[in-house]
């Protein structure tokens, strides 16, 4: 698994105003945590940020398969 950096950046400026902030609170993880992995200073193969968009999206009605990488 491997979150997809470029769609979770398009998500972020369209749902969230482009606040990480914003969105790392919604989906339950540390904001510098999901700042590192968006500018490629942590491996985007993070399960904890897999799993917590996932359940976002299962929340939001939306489909994972477009921000996570299998």
């Amino acid at each position: 698994m491997e979150a997809n950096i470029e769609e979770i950046k398009e998500l972020i400026q369209k749902e969230y105003r482009g606040n990480q902030t914003w969105f790392a609170e919604e989906i339950g993880i540390n904001a510098s945590y999901l700042s590192e992995i968006i500018n490629k200073k942590k491996s985007a193969k993070s399960s904890k940020l897999c799993l917590a968009i996932i359940k976002w999206c299962e929340r939001k009605k939306k489909n994972y398969r477009n921000y996570i990488f299998f």
